[in-house]
């Protein structure tokens, strides 16, 4: 069977040299920038905004006003929440040409909430998920749960998102009453 092409609203502005995978919809007013790659089944809400360079895996949801500016990776399946922000400088001054790029990385699986920014230079770990609104300015592990301005620790969710812990250590086995998802 075929792959679907991908959708993108006449609205949306999509550069010459960006890629954009099999059966990804990108919506109204949309920027996605020269050199982006976004992989397949993504889907990218009205008025986001996608800079150079950018690299977003499979099965990607970014919600309506979500800013991901050059730097930054998400690997498969990643939600994130409406206005979510990404940055990538850590000392930015309007009249400074010679800046410093500093990554980010989003691993698979991660979930972020609406208003939450992601200050450059962190990892969020798989299945991870942050509050929304929560400032991250440390990696957050695979599985935590973090929130608030700054982010702190606030338990251990499963690999459906559920909270299965509330402990400061990651329990041996993270198990989910919902799912019965008993993973390491």
């Amino acid at each position: 069977m075929a792959e679907p092409p991908a959708f993108v609203h006449p609205t949306a502005d999509v550069e010459e040299g960006a890629t954009i995978g099999s059966g990804t919809a990108v919506w109204r007013h949309c920027h996605i920038r020269t050199g982006a790659r976004i992989g397949s089944g993504c889907n990218l809400g009205k008025n986001v905004f996608v800079d150079r360079g950018v690299v977003i895996g499979d099965g990607c949801k970014l919600q309506n006003n979500v800013n991901v500016y050059e730097g930054v990776s998400l690997e498969d399946r990643v939600f994130v929440g409406p206005s979510a922000t990404f940055t990538n400088d850590l000392i930015p001054r309007a009249f400074i040409e010679n800046w410093e790029l500093v990554p980010t990385s989003v691993r698979e699986g991660a979930s972020i909430g609406a208003h939450a920014t992601i200050v450059c230079g962190v990892e969020l770990g798989a299945y991870c998920m942050v509050a929304a609104g929560a400032t991250v300015v440390r990696d957050v592990a695979a599985h935590e749960l973090v929130g608030g301005t700054p982010a702190v620790h606030l338990g251990w969710v499963c690999r459906c998102g559920r909270v299965v812990s509330r402990d400061a250590e990651r329990p041996e086995r993270l198990e989910c009453g919902s799912c019965a998802d008993t993973r390491r």
